[in-house]
């Protein structure tokens, strides 16, 4: 369906969530003209995320029901999907710096612009902050508005399936950034679902002397090794603490980077780095857990939190651009909207091992075979 034949109807497909396990790809109204400072993007690929995952297995998480959100208005139904790159369809009043037709990709993290946060350059912990498609209407769909300031022109050459992957390179980037320089030195990535296999990528790309991945899957192992890692560890099969002290001359990491949100694996994170080093924590944590905190003032260890990103998109884009990153190990699928949730969601679900990133074409239709691969990037 082209921009003109969809501005012609008052309808478009979208994968709408309405609750647990009940996501439906449904006609719903045209998202309208971009109001002033927004843009309208025309989808060309959305990734599926853990968070949208979460929100179809367990939901609502992310999503408001009770109450509107403040910054967006939106409560209960919503439009999925913040993973992604299209092309500018039309532009809000007083945008400036982007014409129609523009390839970009979009940084996810509404926020106000008003508060504390805001205004020292901390968007991304924003009083009101809201992610597209899930605090406000998403990409699952052949059109979607977001404010300007969000979006990051893609270069020429740059595949837009490739884009979809930019932000969750950028979640992998932040925590690397958090960690400040890297360079030679020994990381430890926990996890490697897809961010931490974007963290030991980017972790990598930073420079990293060695990286060491804590992963009991033998599919991500795998591809941890395809992506960067320097050797992988089973702690289902060896006392992992030791063997990375064993690794280190018997003091342990410099930088630890937790991927995966378990309150063991946050210990776990910790108790891998040396004294004085640093442990990041990017997973999404779904429950407490108890940690006796002189374990941190005995050894001067930092414990540092990372959310999203804050402004990342732009280094991803250049090491996407220059060689230095390289998204292809990262899709493992690539669907058309109709089968996002028998192709997708389920898929996920069933064979979580196995995937690392499905990415989803608006708008196209036919079965999950029907999709090519764009080619990859040429450097």
């Amino acid at each position: 369906m082209t921009t003109d034949s969809m501005t012609a109807n008052t309808t478009m497909k979208a994968a709408v969530w309405h609750g647990r396990k009940d996501i439906r790809v449904e006609d719903v109204p045209l998202p309208g003209a971009p109001p002033a400072g927004w843009v309208q993007i025309k989808v060309h690929w959305c990734g599926i995320c853990g968070s949208d995952l979460h929100e179809y297995v367990a939901g609502p998480v992310f999503i408001p029901v009770d109450k509107p959100h403040p910054l967006t208005g939106l409560k209960g139904q919503c439009i999925l999907g913040h993973e992604f790159s299209g092309e500018i369809a039309a532009l809000g009043d007083g945008v400036t710096g982007f014409t129609v037709g523009d390839r970009v990709a979009a940084d996810a993290c509404q926020h106000c612009g008003e508060c504390y946060y805001c205004k020292h350059g901390m968007y991304n912990i924003c009083e009101r902050l809201a992610f597209t498609g899930l605090m406000n209407n998403g990409a699952f769909a052949s059109l979607v508005n977001v404010p300007a300031e969000l979006l990051y022109r893609l270069p020429d050459g740059f595949p837009t399936e490739a884009g979809a992957l930019i932000e969750p390179l950028a979640v992998g980037m932040h925590a690397v950034k958090k960690a400040g320089s890297i360079v030679g030195e020994t990381v430890v990535v926990v996890g490697a679902g897809t961010i931490g296999l974007c963290t030991i990528m980017c972790a990598k790309a930073a420079g990293a002397g060695r990286i060491i991945v804590l992963e009991m899957s033998a599919a991500r192992k795998a591809k941890a090794m395809e992506v960067g890692a320097t050797v992988v560890l089973d702690p289902k099969e060896c006392d992992a603490v030791a063997e990375v002290k064993a690794l280190t001359g018997g003091y342990g990491a410099d930088v630890s980077f937790e991927c995966i949100g378990h309150r063991d694996t946050a210990k776990l994170a910790i108790d891998v780095i040396r004294k004085a080093g640093k442990a990041v924590l990017v997973g999404i944590f779904e429950e407490p857990s108890s940690f006796n905190f002189f374990e941190i003032v005995a050894t001067e260890k930092q414990v540092i939190g990372s959310l999203a990103y804050n402004g990342e998109f732009a280094d991803v884009i250049r090491f996407i651009a220059d060689g230095r990153i390289d998204v292809q190990p990262l899709i493992t699928g690539r669907i058309a909207l109709d089968d996002i949730v028998s192709g997708g969601f389920e898929e996920l679900v069933a064979h979580k091992d196995r995937n690392v990133k499905i990415i989803v074409q608006p708008g196209q239709p036919g079965r999950v075979a029907a999709l090519a691969a764009e080619p990859e990037l040429v450097h």
